[in-house]
């Protein structure tokens, strides 16, 4: 389970940016992830449970901002979704798209910082 490694990169790369904010104190993490980024959300979220024990972000939630993949056709400047699995088939002119326009996305675009909510 690769997303393991994913969460714990995440945690890092988050602590990392709180710091460098002036807190420790990190309430939420934003991700935007891609249909095509091979991350499957709900092994994130629960890789994320563990791997944030015992850190800064203990009590912090994970909020996963889901991207559909979207291809670009060239020849007749129409933007379609791919699907998964993934067809890069044109609908409109029936041609071979080469773009992929958005899909495989994996990055942090946000924290929320301060006390984190008492359940």
């Amino acid at each position: 389970m690769h997303e393991l490694s994913i969460a714990t990169a995440i945690i890092e790369r988050t602590e990392e940016m709180a710091e460098a904010g002036g807190t420790d104190a990190v309430s939420a993490v934003t991700v935007r992830v891609g249909e095509l980024s091979g991350v499957v959300p709900d092994a994130l979220d629960f890789a994320f449970e563990v791997a944030r024990q015992g850190t800064a972000l203990a009590g912090a939630r994970l909020v996963v901002e889901l991207v559909s993949a979207q291809a670009y056709c060239t020849p007749c400047a129409a933007e379609f979704a791919v699907g998964t699995p993934p067809f890069f088939w044109c609908p409109r002119c029936d041609r071979p798209s080469q773009e992929l326009r958005s899909g495989r996305e994996l990055e942090i675009t946000g924290i929320e910082t301060g006390p984190v909510p008492s359940a």
